[in-house]
Parts: C-alpha cells; structure tokens; sequence
C-alpha cells in the first residue's frame, strides 16, 4: 500500500507562516488525488484542501482560502501545503491524505478516505 508521512508543522505566532510536507511511498500513481485535513483540540476532523492528478484543481476550505495553497511535485510523490497568515484556530493536527477512486472534487465532502498520514503538529499563538 501507499504510505503517507508528514513534516514541517511546528509553534508559530498569528501572522506566521510553515510550510507542511506530505511524502507518498510504496505503491503510489500519479493518478490519485491529495488532500490535507485537520482536527483541532477538542473538535472533529475537518476539510483543509486538496488537489488532482495533475495539480491544475485545488479545492479549499472557507477558512482557509486566500491563506493557504496546496500544491504538489509529481515526481517526488510529494504534496505540500503554504500556510501564510496564520491564526490561532488554524491550530490542529494535520494530516496527509489520498485516494485513489476519489476525485480532489469529492474530499470536502468526503472524508472517508482510504490513506491517512500520522500527522504533523501546527501551533498558533495569538
């Protein structure tokens, strides 16, 4: 199967910025979409952005868009996700995600995704 790993989450103040990694291996194909969650202390699992095969579609969250950008590096397996102007509820475990069978279209609305990361740390002081 596919393996997920995370990196670059961290403590950063309201108005930073990190840069989180997300690294595919084993029986990856670039035909699968990608996709970030997050869930914060005490709250369930929420949509953060995802992006197609080819990288041309993303897709985000209200509450993030114009802060955030996913993007991703075909050759290197690898998804990355620009945090820019952070804020203390962007505050979260974040993980890493993919599906073969579902679009990038689909994973706001569906996070029964197959493979998940173990997630990577962000936090946001005011």
């Amino acid at each position: 199967q596919v393996q997920l790993e995370e990196s670059g989450g961290g403590l950063a103040q309201a108005g930073d910025s990190l840069k989180l990694s997300c690294v595919a291996s084993g029986r990856t194909h670039g035909s699968q979409s990608m996709g970030w969650f997050r869930q914060g202390p005490g709250k369930e699992r929420e949509f953060v952005a995802s992006i197609n095969w080819n990288g041309d579609e993303t897709y985000y969250a209200d509450s993030v868009k114009g802060r955030f950008t996913i993007s991703r590096d075909i050759g290197k397996n690898t998804v990355y996700l620009q945090m820019d102007s952070l804020q203390p509820e962007d505050t979260a475990v974040y993980h890493c995600t993919t599906d073969p069978a579902v679009a990038a279209s689909a994973f706001a609305y569906y996070p029964y995704l197959t493979i998940w990361g173990q997630g990577t740390l962000v936090t946001v002081s005011a």
